[in-house]
């Protein structure tokens, strides 16, 4: 494959394009996209397998833009490609259009993640290789078999997440993936030798990748570190390429603002000029540069073809039929077995049983728990379908280590890949080591599961840093994310049932340490729990006194003061999820929340931000808004006044005072 006069014409209508954009936009971030051009041109002209026609073809190779804001090198490309044209490249950063300033999978083709808070492409893009080695092993070679490219930048691996991913990546030996390191050595406030001097060679080698240093401006070195690359069997492969940041510049080579900033008119002119293309025209794409980029699209067609009858083939055997059906079915037409309980339990051993119920009925399902899955009960799963390792492909639990944030990055990228459903388990007070994934979980409308166990006080002598406080009301703040926190064994079963539904929301589950009474049989049902909330005490003809409302293990605190408070027409509401109750019809949540009944009583062991919008003006929060201390859970309710001895005077006297 010799690199030809073409492909350098190529790389310079790319950068052209690059700088035309960011300046129309008058804003970007063109520096770094014009270093990483050769390397990403190289990849897309002679490596890159995908189908000019279907950007979602299942067996395409993955390239992930970890270095967001090189948008623009990646939406150049994609123009070439054909997915995009040059009108999107003209609205580069304007409302609605397809080239959003930092890339969206949700939004424009052939981009493969959400990419711009540093690190996390980088940590998506080891979950897809992960899932191509689950995929391939389970349906076959001749099925899955592609490769997974990630474009990093010094920042991306300057983010922990990365470096965290990084090393369960090579742990796990996987081989299909290729990290282009674009090493310019520049960021937004200047040199990088200001905060880092790592040695990233070997930091990786000792992650158990394999490592090469390369010019990255060298298309022919490119190709060739490329080739090697794709012929290592047993470790994932590290290209660092040394670069100059905005690379062709007539006079701005190696400035750092040009990292954040487009390039002045009369900059951008020049450099045309010493390219050799039209410097007064904008947007310029010549016919010959297209054909040439696409000299391979009927080798690419052809390759996707041969794909599909392989697989229409494979699909006349009955088992690969029904394991392919079962993967890529969405479990929202299925109706899955759920145990039931008869016993009191705490909610995350009901959440280990579903999921090992689970386990036979979902295939596609996968996933584990962040160092904790005795806590986490994942352990039953584990036993029923093996741990997933670089020997034993086949597994579907995941040992993470102690690396929440890389954890849940990694789910991001095996759901975005498809055909596998992910989850991942930790304590709730460590959510917020994962938050910035679960946002994307939420932004790119995956429906990945985020489990969290140890839910509130009640975790007792672990003491106030384990402890959550704030962390349900965090994590109901972050839009489209499902927030589920059942009251008993049965509800979490429901809960399950109600989140393997969702097909573009994920979900987080909050579940007790601590053993809980089971709810009135019958209430707890995947129906009801599926409006997020509904009546377990009181008539729902009868006007009530007063109205409690609770999650969780609170919810039988309410009804042991609603048993106090007898003389009192008192109505208990289960909210496990407030998100599916406030997208309930009108009519539902005035049947539960009626107006006459205007004192109502929330009641949850965690801060009582939020719950206000249920009580109202006349009503009353009850929760916990100071964190928490070492001690057994039981002198914990006491001190905080989590009993019905002590809370329900204090509500009784409030309503009293209310009636006057």
């Amino acid at each position: 494959m010799p690199v030809t006069d073409l492909d350098q014409k190529s790389v310079s209508v790319i950068r052209a394009l690059i700088m035309d954009g960011t300046r129309k936009a008058n804003s970007g971030h063109p520096g770094g996209a014009m270093s990483s051009t050769d390397f990403a041109y190289v990849l897309f002209k002679y490596f890159l397998r995908y189908s000019p026609d279907n950007p979602q073809w299942f067996n395409r190779d993955r390239f992930v833009l970890s270095a967001g804001h090189e948008s623009m090198l990646l939406y150049s490309l994609l123009t070439l490609v054909g997915y995009l044209d040059i009108e999107d490249l003209k609205n580069f950063r304007q409302f609605k259009s397809r080239t959003p300033g930092h890339p969206e999978s949700h939004l424009t083709p052939g981009v493969e993640a959400t990419t711009g808070p540093l690190g996390q492409g980088f940590s998506m893009a080891v979950g897809m290789a992960a899932a191509e080695v689950s995929l391939r092993a389970r349906l076959g070679e001749d099925i899955v078999s592609h490769y997974t490219y990630v474009l990093a930048g010094d920042g991306d691996l300057q983010e922990p997440v990365a470096l965290g991913s990084a090393s369960l990546a090579g742990h796990l030996k996987l081989n299909k993936l290729i990290v282009f390191y674009d090493r310019n050595r520049i960021q937004i406030s200047g040199p990088t030798s200001r905060a880092d001097s790592t040695d990233m060679r070997k930091v990786f080698e000792g992650f158990q990748w394999r490592v090469v240093e390369i010019d990255g401006h060298n298309r022919q070195t490119i190709l060739q570190a490329l080739e090697e690359a794709r012929k290592v069997t047993d470790r994932p492969t590290l290209i660092i390429g040394d670069t100059v940041m905005a690379k062709g510049a007539a006079t701005r080579e190696g400035d750092h603002e040009t990292h954040g900033a487009p390039l002045p008119e009369e900059e951008i002119a020049a450099t045309k000029e010493k390219m050799g293309l039209p410097a007064d025209q904008k947007f310029y794409l010549p016919e010959d540069v297209l054909q040439h980029f696409r000299s391979r699209f009927a080798d690419l067609r052809k390759t996707e073809e041969e794909w599909q009858h392989t697989l229409q083939n494979k699909k006349n055997n009955p088992e690969f039929a029904n394991l392919w059906q079962n993967i890529f079915n969405e479990v929202t037409g299925q109706q899955l077995s759920i145990p039931s309980f008869d016993a009191p339990v705490a909610t995350r051993a009901a959440f280990g049983k579903t999921l090992a119920a689970f386990a036979d009925q979902l295939p596609q399902l996968i996933g584990g728990s962040a160092d904790l899955e005795p806590s986490n009960q994942t352990r039953a799963f584990m036993e029923k379908t093996g741990e997933f390792t670089a020997d034993s492909p086949t597994g579907r639990n995941i040992s993470f280590g102690v690396r929440e944030f890389p954890m849940g990055a990694i789910l991001n990228g095996m759901a975005l890949h498809g055909g596998l459903r992910p989850f991942g388990a930790t304590f709730l007070v460590f959510s917020d080591y994962e938050r910035p994934a679960i946002r994307l979980s939420a932004m790119q409308k995956l429906p990945v599961l985020h489990v969290f166990t140890h839910d509130s006080f009640y975790v007792g002598e672990d003491g106030p840093t384990h402890q959550p406080v704030e962390h349900l009301a965090a994590l109901r703040a972050i839009p489209d994310l499902l927030v589920f926190r059942p009251a008993d064994a049965n509800e979490t079963a429901a809960a399950m049932q109600v989140i393997m539904k969702q097909t573009e929301r994920p979900s987080a589950l909050a579940l007790t340490r601590q053993k809980l009474p089971l709810l009135d049989v019958g209430l707890a049902s995947p129906e009801n729990v599926g409006r997020g909330a509904y009546i377990v005490h009181g008539n729902p003809q009868e006007t009530a006194d007063m109205i409690l409302i609770a999650s969780g293990s609170e919810v039988h605190l309410a009804l042991d003061i609603a048993k106090k408070l007898s003389h009192l027409k008192i109505r208990v509401i289960s909210m496990p999820c407030t998100e599916l109750f406030d997208e309930q019809d009108e009519s539902y949540k005035k049947l539960l929340l009626p107006d006459e009944v205007r004192f109502r009583v929330a009641i949850e062991a965690g801060v009582t931000f939020g719950w206000e919008r249920y009580t109202g003006l006349d009503g009353w929060v009850f929760g916990l808004n100071h964190y928490g201390d070492s001690a057994p859970y039981q002198a914990l309710e006491k001190a905080y006044g989590f009993t019905p001895e002590q809370l329900a005077p204090v509500i009784e006297e409030k309503y009293n005072t209310f009636k006057e």
